[in-house]
């Protein structure tokens, strides 16, 4: 775990946050091995904003295709910790490991605590 934790804080420090000033980065580990990451790219209009984990996801998808999975991933928030968003936790839900088995590694009182998605989003959007 420590190093989706290395590289989601290297990442978090290349974000695009002029406007929260809360620059967050995330890594994850598909179940072909592989790590992508992404941070949060933010705009004047801010609908437009991309959030660190939700740019890795679409980072893995665009290299693995529409079948990828992930086994874990972190996020970190350069200066503060909470864990990823509703949004995001919707987003990370859609590529988890069957029965919201992915693991997401988040800080808390500066210790990574590990929860899956499904303990961090027990009722998902489903169609």
């Amino acid at each position: 775990m420590s190093d989706l934790l290395t590289l989601a804080q290297n990442v978090a420090a290349k974000a695009y946050a002029p406007y929260s000033k809360y620059q967050v980065g995330c890594a994850l580990e598909t179940t072909t091995g592989q790590i992508f990451t992404g941070c949060n790219v933010e705009n004047a209009s801010y609908g437009l904003t991309i959030c660190a984990e939700r740019n890795a996801v679409f980072r893995a998808v665009a290299e693995e295709g529409a079948g990828m999975k992930i086994v874990r991933a972190t996020v970190v928030c350069l200066g503060h910790e909470f864990p990823p968003c509703g949004a995001c936790r919707q987003v990370l839900a859609e590529f988890s490991l069957p029965g919201g088995a992915t693991e997401i590694t988040f800080l808390r009182h500066g210790k990574p605590v590990t929860m899956t998605i499904a303990e961090l989003l027990p009722e998902t959007f489903a169609l």
